[in-house]
C-alpha cells in the first residue's frame, strides 16, 4: 500500500472510531440519566409532554392538568392529556403506547400501581422519551423523577393525628382507601399502621379494617355506610382518596352518622368545606396547582438536559422557588397541612 492509500485508511479508521464513540455516547450509559435518555436527545426550546393521570375525571387530576397546561402555555410547549377511565395500572398501558407513537419528549405519569406499566415505560425510554412520575409513583427504575406532593410518611401521620384529635385519641376506626394496588394510599396506610404499633400516643386507637372504594363515588358512599353498620362502635374513618372523602362525608351526613363518626382524609377542600366547618371532617391537603407547576417545570428542565435525577441536585421553579432532588429522584412539593375550620379559607381547591 502506498503512503497516500495508507493515510486515507488510517483517517477512515479514525473517523469510524469517532463515529462509533459518538453513537455510544448518544445512547446513554448506566444509571438514571442514561436509562431515561436512550437517544441522548436534549430538547431546545418548547417541549411536548404527555400527561397520564390515574383517572382523567378526578377533579384533583384535572386541576393538575390545568396547572401543567398553564405553565406550558408560557413558552409555547404542548401538553397531551390522555387518561384512562379505570384507575388501574393496566388501563394506563395503552396511553403510554399512544404517547410513544405521538413522539412526546416527556411522559409524566401518576401511577395506579408500581409495576403494571413498567414494560410500556421501558419502551418509551428506548424511544428516547424521558419519563417522570407525579402524585403517585411507579417503579423507580421506570422513571427518573418522582414529584411527590409531600413526604409520604408525613401525609399518613397527619391523617392519623387529625382523626386522633377529633375522637379524643381512643376508639375504633377504619380506613376507606381507593384500590388495593394504589401506590401512595398503600404507603400512607403502612405509615399509619407503623404509628399505631410504635407510638404510645395512639395506643388506645384500634384499626378494625381497610376497605376500598375503587375510585368511584357511589362505591365509596356505600362502603362508608357498610363500615358504620358493620362496626357499631366505630368512631372514625380515614379516607386517603380524593374521590372517596366527599362521597363518604355526604353519605354519612345523609344517614345521620356524621358527627358520631368523624372523618379525616385527603381530598379537594372545596368538596368537603361544609363538613369541615361543622368540625366533623378534617382534611390533609396542599396547593394542588403548585404540583402541576412543579411537574411541568421538572419535565421541561429534564427534557432540555438542564437537570438530572441525582440526589442533591437543586433547581429553580418560577413562582415556587428552589427544589432539591432527594433519594431515588424524589422531589417534594412541601409540607402537608391539616385543614380545619380555622384555616379552610386558605385552600381554594
Amino acid at each position: 500500500m502506498n503512503r497516500s492509500a495508507l493515510t486515507l485508511a488510517v483517517g477512515a479508521t479514525a473517523m469510524l472510531t469517532l463515529s462509533l464513540t459518538s453513537c455510544a455516547s448518544d445512547g446513554g450509559g448506566s444509571g438514571e440519566s442514561g436509562s431515561n435518555n436512550a437517544a441522548g436527545k436534549c430538547v431546545e426550546g418548547p417541549i411536548k409532554i404527555g400527561l397520564i393521570p390515574k383517572l382523567g375525571t378526578d377533579p384533583y387530576m384535572v386541576t393538575v392538568q390545568k396547572a401543567v397546561e398553564a405553565a406550558a402555555a408560557k413558552d409555547g410547549s404542548t401538553v397531551i392529556y390522555t387518561s384512562p377511565s379505570d384507575a388501574t395500572g393496566a388501563a394506563q398501558i395503552p396511553f403510554v403506547n399512544q404517547l410513544i407513537s405521538q413522539g412526546v419528549d416527556v411522559i409524566a405519569i401518576s401511577g395506579s400501581d408500581l409495576n403494571s406499566a413498567s414494560a410500556a415505560l421501558a419502551k418509551a425510554k428506548q424511544a428516547g422519551i424521558k419519563v417522570i412520575s407525579w402524585d403517585s409513583d411507579v417503579a423507580p427504575d421506570s422513571r427518573a423523577f418522582f414529584l411527590n406532593q409531600a413526604d409520604t410518611s408525613k401525609i399518613g401521620d397527619q391523617m392519623l393525628a387529625s382523626l386522633s384529635g377529633m375522637i379524643g385519641g381512643e376508639g375504633e376506626f377504619a380506613i376507606l382507601s381507593s384500590t388495593q394496588t394504589a401506590v401512595n394510599q398503600n404507603a400512607w396506610i403502612a405509615s399509619i399502621k407503623d404509628k399505631l404499633a410504635n407510638d404510645p400516643k395512639y395506643s388506645k386507637m384500634k384499626l378494625v379494617t381497610v376497605a376500598y372504594g375503587e375510585e368511584k363515588a357511589d362505591v365509596n358512599a356505600q362502603k362508608a355506610k357498610e363500615l358504620v353498620q358493620a362496626y357499631p362502635n366505630l368512631k372514625g374513618i380515614i379516607v386517603p382518596a380524593g374521590i372517596g372523602l366527599p362521597a363518604a362525608a355526604e353519605a354519612l351526613s345523609q344517614s345521620g352518622d356524621l358527627g358520631r363518626v368523624k372523618i379525616s382524609g385527603l381530598g379537594p377542600v372545596t368538596l368537603v368545606k361544609q363538613y369541615i366547618d361543622t368540625g366533623n371532617v378534617q382534611d390533609v391537603w396542599w396547593n394542588v396547582q403548585n404540583l402541576g407547576t412543579l411537574t411541568f417545570a421538572t419535565a421541561e428542565q429534564y427534557a432540555q438536559c438542564k437537570i438530572e435525577p441525582k440526589e442533591g441536585t437543586s433547581y429553580e421553579v418560577d413562582g415556587l422557588g428552589k427544589f432539591t432532588v432527594g433519594e431515588n429522584g424524589t422531589v417534594l412539593l412541601g409540607e402537608p397541612t391539616i385543614v380545619t375550620p380555622e384555616n379552610v379559607k386558605d385552600f381554594p381547591f
